[in-house]
Parts: structure tokens; C-alpha cells; sequence
């Protein structure tokens, strides 16, 4: 009997859990297929969510009622706000996480959902009515109907794991790869790449000289990811840090030609910020050591990862190079570390709702569109589980801007631009990063999730019963006002120009806080603290706020105009040559990405601006349309 669903989300890791989230929390029937059940919301490599950009998305998700954020603060064992010193919108909230919690938490969060079952299998082939997907064939020749698929198939296509001169078909250590999706995806006429990545070996924690290496401890008051978390319970633990030594780099200088990545036998690129140590080692040999951070890997398990270490040099060369690091002279290797390549779909394929041009009804996220981390994997699984579930029921997507989200960035820049590389998020990515703040993520984004119908009641009450509080506070700080003399009386020194000043507007101050104005008004120290903390920041970036608020609008309108599907660039008399090409290649979705493409003139800009706007536009059918 063939199962019939509205959603099949293929893959369980964390674009898969964030797409089978979201389409079932909008009440479409999804299944969740993967080799495993016990391999859901597995941490393929480093235990840890968040970080300088990563930690934004993670609470976007959340924003959006996803599961990462309180996933990560269940698992959570050691918390730490990056960048704390510097201003909110650079500051990025990062846990260490158990990787054994994390996983089981994941696991139940997901098998209490409603709408959403986990299938076990092997997605192999999709099944398609013309040109419209209509379900997804298994490797046992078992069939599931349904209306939309989410693939989320991480390094799984055609995955080969490069070990020295060791080659091992695998999506990851020990789990077998996805075949038959990468020459589905290519009948289909899909553009693919190979992309790399790695990931150190494995060290038994009782085996490090802890009493002699390094430490960094978590913070004396964590902060979660989530709006819903109250509390962290977790212990919190040390991590501990050491560094290559002159001898470490000597031995993988010596062994060069023994690692998969430069012995040629990998063609993926792999991740610049993330690179592997024979690649620091070659890039950066002047440096006298680089640091690594040996991070456990649970509260109760002995494995440690050592972050900064990442190789694909055979696994005795392993051996003796980390045994030259400071404090692990005596460390045993649990599992050797390894490069892994596998296939990528070009970004530019998709719409800025993650779903494929050229097969409506095909949704893609996380590492297939050239991502590289769990919080992007995450982040576009929610957004292609969202968008699956609004195809299924008949209503128009629902498209992240990039001004007033990174999920919006990230996503643009994907679709707009492609990769030459795994794509990572950091803050600098985003025009308007002082609006699009880790703490505000909740009254940016939860809004809208509430009108879609995707949040819990639970979390609409929470938010609203904020949001109010939050607004009541702010309109009586509006309403406090003092002269610059009556400010001086209590040590505010301001400006002696005769104007009065409300309250909101010394909050903006940096030498000024809820506490210091109480002085003046003894009423605000009745303000809970969460409440005064938000207020802080809300004062300090409003008149900024009110200089971006016409870059905003310009920008949203650039987005609103779209350009159709296979437009036809050389109709336009007056582009060049070569800006044709260009906007063929790129084929920009709106004006917005029409803008960025390279050597785009205000004059071309102007001429499809002009021609958007008629009331007819001509097309060209698709040039690798399904038929």
C-alpha cells in the first residue's frame, strides 16, 4: 500500500528536523524519511550551536518556534556570548553541547509533534505527474505520494570520505551514502558541484594532561538561545586550550603528499573559515603554533574533540603529529579524523523559497545548496519546510528579506549569487546588522509566525504578554521628561542647551542604564531586568534605526519588484553584450538582485526597472523544463 503524505522531508539531520517541524506545526500530514531513526539530530562534527553570526540564526529559528534553540539549551554545557564586550549586533551567543542530550532531546521533540511521522528508508528516486512532483520512490522500491519533498541530504550525495589514501563511500563514518538522488537530480537538469568538508579525530578525554593544558570556562550567567528557556540546568563545564608546536608542522610539512587533500585526489573545495591543519599549516606556515580548543563532547563521555585540528593525513601520521601537542604527548585516538566529499545542487536553481525552478514541488536545504553548519542547515530547513506546507495547502510563500532577518541574507545571497565555496554566516554578510540583533530576533520574526499559524500557543502568550510589557515600559519612559538643569541636580551632565529630554533619550547614552536613571525617577526600578536590558539596547540603536528606515524601504521595494521565471534579458534593447550574459547566468529573481550583479550600471538598472513595470512581459519558455 503506498503511504500518502502532504510533505516527505528526506533527511534527519538539522535541516531535515527544522523542515519536518515547521511544515507539520502549519498542519500539513509529513513524513520524515531517514536511513535511521536513531541517527535524528545527530552532531556529525563539532558538538556545539551557535557562534559570531551562526548564534543570530539559531535565534531566528526560534523566533519562528523552531526547534534548534531550545534543543540547544536542553543540551547545552557551556554557554558563552562571543563578542561581549563589543555591541549587541556583533555579539553571538555559542553552547558547547552533550552530544549524547542533544540528540535525544532532539528525538523527543520530534516524535511529539502532531502531523509528523519518521519513515525508515532510503530515498532513491521522485516520482513525477508531467512536470509536477507527485512522490519519492525508496531504494526497496517502496513508494510514498505526496505533494511536495524537502531534500536534506547533508554530505550524503554520492558521499566519499577520504582517509589518507583510503577511500570509504559514505554519507558519514559508518553510514552508507545516497546514490540514486544524485542522477535524479542531474536527469532533471540541475547544476551540481562537489564541495568538501572535515572533521578532527576523536581523542579519549582520560588520556589528556588536563592538569597541565589551558582552560576556558563558560559564563557566570548563561544566556540561552531561547525565548522560552527560563533557566540553563545543565553543568557547566571547561574546555581546554592548547596550540601546535614547531615540530607539528614539520611532520605534517614532511607528510604533505599523503593527504587526500593535496595527493589530488579531492576535487571538492572546501570551507575557507573551517580550513583543515595541512591547510593552515601550508597558508599560514609563518605562525609558530595555532590554537586548539579540546572540547568534551558530554558530561558523561570520555570523547573529546579537538577543534582546529581537522586532517584527511593517514591515520599513524594522526597519531604522531597530535602526540607532539602540548598535553596530549599521551593521547589515545578514538576515531582518526576525515575529509569528506560529496554533491551539491547550484543555489542558483532555487527561488528564495528554497524550491528547485525546474521541478515545482522540490524543496532543498542545508548542505545540498552549499552550506556548511548546522545553524544554516537549520535555518533552510525551516524555510523549506514553511514554504513545502503553504504549496500543499494553496497560499502564497513566505519569503525572508534580508532586511529584516540573516535567514533573508543568507538565503539571497545563495539564490542570487551561488557559492564557489561552503557558504557560513557571519554578521558582516548583512547591510542592516545593527536592526538585525540576536536579541531582537523575537520581535522581528515571532510576529510573523504567529499570523502564519506556525507558533504554539504557549509562545504566543509568552511573546505578546512581552511585547506589551515591553511597549507599556518604553511609552513611560517617552512620557519622562527633564530639563538639562533638573538633570544636573542628580549628576546627569547633558548638554545645557534649554531642551528637555525624556527619559528614552538618555537611555541612549552610553554612560546611562535603567538603574542610573532611577535616581531621577525611582519609578523605573520597578522594571524587570530582561525588560530594562532590551530597553537599553532599543535606545541606543533607535536614531540609528531612523536612518536605516529609508535604505529599508528602498530595498524592500527593489525586492517587491520581481522579475518573471526565464525572463528574456536580450530583448532589452540598450544592455550590453556582456550584461546580458550576466543576468542570464545569474538569473536574478527581482530588482533588488538585479543590483548586485557585477558591472551593472544605474542606466541598465533603470531600463529593467522601466520595463517591469508595463503591463506585459515577455518570457522565454524554460530552457530544461521536466517533460
Amino acid at each position: 500500500m503506498t503511504l500518502k503524505y502532504d510533505v516527505v522531508i528526506i533527511g534527519g539531520g538539522h535541516a531535515g528536523c527544522e523542515a519536518a517541524s515547521a511544515a507539520a506545526r502549519m498542519g500539513a500530514r509529513t513524513a520524515l524519511l531517514t536511513h535511521r531513526r536513531d541517527t535524528i539530530g545527530v552532531m556529525s562534527c563539532n558538538p556545539a550551536i551557535g557562534g559570531l553570526g551562526k548564534g543570530h540564526l539559531v535565534r531566528e529559528i526560534d523566533a519562528m518556534d523552531g526547534l534548534m534553540g531550545r534543543i540547544a539549551d536542553a543540551a547545552g554545557i557551556q554557554f558563552r556570548l562571543l563578542n561581549r564586550k563589543k555591541g549587541p549586533a556583533v555579539r553571538g551567543p555559542r553552547t558547547q553541547a552533550d552530544r549524547r542530550l542533544y540528540r535525544e532531546a532532539m528525538q523527543e521533540a520530534i516524535a511529539s509533534i502532531e502531523n509528523l511521522d519518521v519513515i525508515e528508508g532510503d530515498a532513491f528516486d521522485l516520482l513525477m505527474n508531467g512536470r509536477q512532483l507527485s512522490g519519492v520512490t525508496l531504494k526497496n522500491g517502496r513508494t510514498i505520494s505526496c505533494r511536495t519533498v524537502v531534500l536534506t541530504t547533508g554530505t550524503f550525495l554520492r558521499g566519499l570520505i577520504h582517509l589518507g589514501e583510503r577511500k570509504i563511500p559514505a554519507g558519514r563514518m559508518g553510514e552508507e551514502p545516497s546514490l540514486g538522488l544524485s542522477a535524479t537530480l542531474e536527469r532533471f537538469g540541475l547544476r551540481l558541484g562537489r564541495l568538501k568538508t572535515g572533521t578532527p579525530a576523536r581523542l579519549d578525554g582520560r588520556t589528556i594532561d588536563w592538569e597541565n593544558v589551558g582552560r576556558q570556562g563558560a559564563d557566570d550567567e548563561p544566556v540561552p538561545f531561547s525565548f522560552m528557556t527560563d533557566r540553563i540546568n545543565n553543568r557547566q563545564i571547561e574546555c581546554g586550550v592548547t596550540r601546535t608546536t614547531a615540530a607539528t608542522h614539520k611532520i605534517i610539512t614532511d607528510n604533505l603528499g599523503k593527504s587526500a587533500m593535496y595527493s589530488g585526489q579531492i576535487m571538492g573545495v572546501g570551507p575557507r573559515y573551517c580550513p583543515s591543519i595541512e591547510d593552515k599549516i601550508v597558508k599560514f606556515g609563518e605562525r609558530d603554533g595555532h590554537q586548539i580548543f579540546l572540547e568534551p563532547e558530554g558530561l558523561d563521555d570520555n570523547t573529546v574533540y579537538p577543534n582546529g585540528i581537522s586532517t584527511s593525513l593517514p591515520e599513524n601520521i594522526q597519531q604522531e603529529f597530535i602526540r607532539t601537542i602540548p598535553c596530549l604527548e599521551h593521547v589515545v585516538i578514538l576515531q582518526p579524523g576525515y575529509a569528506i566529499e560529496y554533491d551539491h545542487v547550484d543555489p542558483r536553481e532555487l527561488s528564495s523559497t528554497l524550491e528547485v525552478l525546474k521541478i515545482p514541488g522540490l524543496f532543498l536545504a542545508g548542505q545540498i545548496n552549499g552550506t556548511t553548519g548546522y545553524e544554516e542547515a537549520g535555518a533552510q530547513g525551516l524555510v523549506a519546510g514553511l514554504n513545502a506546507a503553504l504549496v500543499c495547502g494553496g497560499n502564497d510563500p513566505h519569503v525572508f528579506s534580508r532586511t529584516n532577518s540573516y535567514i533573508g541574507v543568507m538565503i539571497d545571497d545563495l539564490t542570487s549569487r551561488g557559492v564557489s565555496e561552503p557558504y557560513r554566516m557571519f554578521t558582516s554578510r548583512a547591510e542592516y546588522r545593527l536592526s538585525l540583533r540576536a536579541d531582537n530576533a523575537d520581535v522581528r520574526l515571532t510576529p510573523d509566525a504567529i499570523s502564519l499559524g506556525m507558533v504554539s500557543a504557549e509562545r504566543q502568550h509568552r511573546f505578546q504578554c512581552w511585547a506589551r510589557t515591553f511597549e507599556t515600559a518604553k511609552a513611560s519612559l517617552m512620557a519622562l521628561q527633564v530639563t538639562p538643569n533638573e538633570a544636573r541636580k542628580f549628576g546627569f551632565h547633558i548638554n545645557q542647551d534649554g531642551q528637555r529630554r525624556s527619559a528614552f533619550e538618555l537611555l541612549s547614552y552610553a554612560e546611562h542604564s535603567i538603574g542610573s536613571l532611577a535616581r531621577l525617577w525611582p519609578e523605573l526600578s520597578a522594571i524587570e531586568p530582561k525588560i530594562a536590558a532590551a530597553l537599553e539596547i532599543d535606545a541606543t540603536y533607535a536614531v540609528y534605526m531612523e536612518k536605516q528606515a529609508a535604505d529599508i524601504a528602498n530595498v524592500k521595494r527593489e525586492e517587491s519588484a520581481e522579475i518573471p521565471e526565464y525572463f528574456d534579458f536580450s530583448i532589452l534593447s540598450g544592455l550590453s553584450n556582456e550584461l546580458v550574459q550576466k543576468l542570464t547566468l545569474t538569473a536574478p529573481r527581482n530588482l533588488a538582485q538585479v543590483l548586485k550583479v557585477d558591472g551593472m550600471t544605474p542606466a541598465a538598472a533603470s531600463l529593467i526597472l522601466a520595463y517591469l513595470r508595463r503591463d506585459t512581459v515577455q518570457s522565454v519558455p524554460p530552457k530544461k523544463a521536466i517533460q
